[in-house]
């Protein structure tokens, strides 16, 4: 069955006011975005005016005039990173980025290097300004999971149905559920039978018929009537409340990956730091004529050279130019972290239906048990009784192509939880489970126990004509997925669904995964998930698309989901979307983040190198602060240029 897909963006605000509203979170988001880049903008603008002042010689651009006007266009930029240092150090965190250009550009100031110190920062605020926007891009919100509970239940009260909030109604109170709509609580079911899609809890790929008396569960959808329900629990202990509590707490367990700078601050920053001030000291053991004032002011310029400014253009360069290849072949990363995540990935774990198969019923095989029968013969007769349904089972037999005039069916009838009865060209015809064929003194062949699809058998007059197996079909791509995450040198690959364990089992024994388990619920799904997450250097990516896979995407290293047919929920909790909903593309996201960080590394070892001969320079008095800068502005090009390969690039 084909899994529908609700998109928030499509759904219609109920009134006018609340299309005021979102009309308003829409404006307000815009706004905040540019006012990011304002600082930028104001200390950009000041600093060209102010070297385009100096350039000319202008008479009144001195003394003073000239100090304030370059320090007002530091503050914009360089007091957010000031401030940053500083709360870094109240928390016993020293060694820090901020801490580095605070000292250096504040350096460069007080040895009268007003211009060099505000281009400084404004590179480092432009650097950062990439990199944000990086983590940022088309990331989603927690609160999308709102929007997929049940909003409404009509519930009996006054000898009428009204409409209340889900959370109003309490425990025996009876509901009743349209055709299409979602089971808003826990319940039994008063009706004498339903139809629902469960794979927003189970991921089950085949609709579950339920019979009166039995258990019904919130967040499952009516697919055939208008049903009554009485409530077992209150909304807050229901099953869709229960996954969005665990995608909550999993979220906020999830540790957040640091951004490779500030990984690689802790390191430069007390290595630079130190040097300088032995610069300053040890000169005086081994300078005959030595100068406190001018060692100091030669430890200061060292400090400003070895602001990282090259560095922190270049490394969020790097990870643009990833993340758009990614883009570019159909893979959204949420993130420049998650393109380093996704090279360290040790085990996969994959979701079934929707993930590795297309959550669409095809016939598999046809059987005949009578030899006085053809296939196509057999199959009209399926059909015609087939037609008089709306089951998922039913449209899958009614794609079948016999040639032909179609059988016509009369005196149908359903025989709850087992089938149809019916009459076809003045025969008798039964169709449906086996249930069906031993109630009625048919013999069903011993084979068919073996069978984990869902089987569909026919008899005509009595006799047992023959059968079909239905069966989700594997994607196109689901076995090039494996051997390319094999290829790519992910060892462990396993199956975890919410489909019954034995047609789990043989999906995965097809594909050749390592070890597969099925019936699971979210909380189980999770459970696994964390004891794989807790063996040492184990690094997990999880691979899913439904609402009962979004525990696991947030609390999983990596959480990948399907774009195309994957629930809102899972997108938005996931740290990557496949958008393609090919399960192949997760190889090419590793081989695109490999290459991503080769690139990042290639900029890192090109700033660092340009950056250790001008510090040497610089500590022997020979280069300038403008020699500096202009090395970084060479280096950030270079960079660029670097970066734009992985846009080229040919991914396999």
């Amino acid at each position: 069955m084909k899994k529908k897909k609700v998109n928030l963006r499509d759904l219609k605000p109920n009134s006018k006011e609340q299309q005021s509203q979102d009309g308003a979170q829409d404006h307000s988001g815009n706004s905040s975005q540019i006012k990011a880049y304002i600082p930028a903008i104001i200390s950009f603008t000041m600093l060209i005016i102010g070297i385009g002042l100096d350039y000319f010689d202008v008479t009144f651009f001195k003394d003073w005039i000239r100090i304030t006007w370059y320090g007002i266009a530091y503050l914009p930029v360089g007091l957010p990173v000031v401030k940053a240092g500083w709360e870094s150090i109240k928390k016993g965190d020293v060694f820090t980025e901020f801490l580095l250009m605070s000292i250096a550009t504040l350096g460069a100031f007080a040895i009268g290097e007003y211009p060099e110190g505000v281009a400084v920062m404004l590179f480092y605020a432009v650097g950062e300004l990439f990199q944000n926007a990086a983590v940022n891009r088309a990331k989603g919100n927690i609160k999308a999971l709102l929007d997929v509970r049940p909003n409404e239940a009509r519930v009996y009260r006054n000898n009428d149905y009204i409409s209340v909030s889900p959370e109003t109604v309490a425990i025996g109170e009876k509901v009743q559920v349209r055709v299409g709509e979602k089971i808003p609580l826990d319940g039994i079911l008063l009706s004498e039978k339903g139809s629902f899609n469960t794979a927003a809890l189970t991921g089950e790929s085949k609709p579950d018929t339920i019979v009166k008396g039995e258990k019904v569960f919130s967040g499952t959808i009516n697919l055939d009537g208008v049903i009554e329900i009485e409530t077992t629990k209150e909304f807050k202990d229901s099953s869709i409340a229960r996954i969005l509590d665990m995608v909550q707490n999993a979220t906020a367990r999830k540790s957040k990956t640091e951004l490779f700078i500030r990984k690689f601050a802790r390191i430069y920053t007390p290595i630079v730091v130190f040097l300088a001030i032995a610069l300053t000291i040890l000169s005086y053991f081994f300078v005959s004529d030595y100068v406190f004032r001018e060692w100091l002011y030669r430890a200061l310029i060292f400090l400003v050279i070895s602001c990282p400014c090259a560095l922190v253009i270049s490394i969020p360069l790097g990870y643009f130019g990833g993340l758009g290849a990614a883009s570019k072949n159909g893979i959204l990363f949420k993130g420049a972290s998650f393109l380093d995540e996704m090279t360290r990935v040790t085990t996969v774990v994959m979701d079934k239906t929707g993930t590795v198969t297309k959550g669409v019923f095809k016939i598999k095989n046809v059987v005949i048990s009578s030899g006085s029968l053809s296939e196509p013969e057999m199959m009209k007769y399926l059909m015609a009784m087939e037609e008089q349904s709306t089951h998922p089972i039913a449209r899958a037999i009614m794609e079948y192509k016999a040639d032909g005039d179609s059988f016509q069916a009369s005196e149908v009838s359903e025989i709850a939880g087992k089938g149809l009865k019916g009459t076809v060209n003045g025969k008798t015809v039964l169709v449906g489970n086996k249930a069906l064929m031993t109630s009625n003194n048919l013999e069903v062949p011993v084979e068919t126990d073996n069978i984990v699809e869902s089987i569909v058998m026919i008899s005509i007059e009595g006799k047992l004509a023959g059968y079909v197996t239905i069966a989700d079909e594997l994607k196109d791509d689901a076995q090039q997925a494996i051997k390319q995450i094999r290829e790519s040198g992910i060892s462990k690959i396993i199956m975890l669904s919410g489909d019954k364990d034995p047609i789990t089992q043989q999906v995965a024994k097809e594909l050749g995964m390592d070890w597969a388990k099925g019936g699971l619920l979210p909380e189980d799904k999770l459970n696994e998930v964390e004891k794989l997450m807790s063996a040492k250097n184990n690094k997990l990516a999880f691979m899913g698309d439904g609402i009962n896979d979004a525990p696991v995407l947030a609390v999983s290293d990596v959480g990948v989901a399907m774009g195309g047919l994957g629930s809102d929920v899972a997108i938005e909790t996931a740290d990557v979307i496949i958008q393609t909903d090919q399960p192949s593309k997760f190889a090419k996201a590793v081989k695109i983040g490999r290459s991503t960080r080769r690139i990042v590394w290639q900029n890192i070892g090109l700033a660092f190198g340009v950056k250790a001969v001008v510090l040497i320079l610089g500590a022997g008095g020979v280069a300038t602060m403008w020699e500096a800068v202009f090395a970084d502005v060479g280096v950030a090009l270079l960079a660029i240029l670097n970066a734009v390969r992985l846009q080229n690039m040919k991914w396999k």
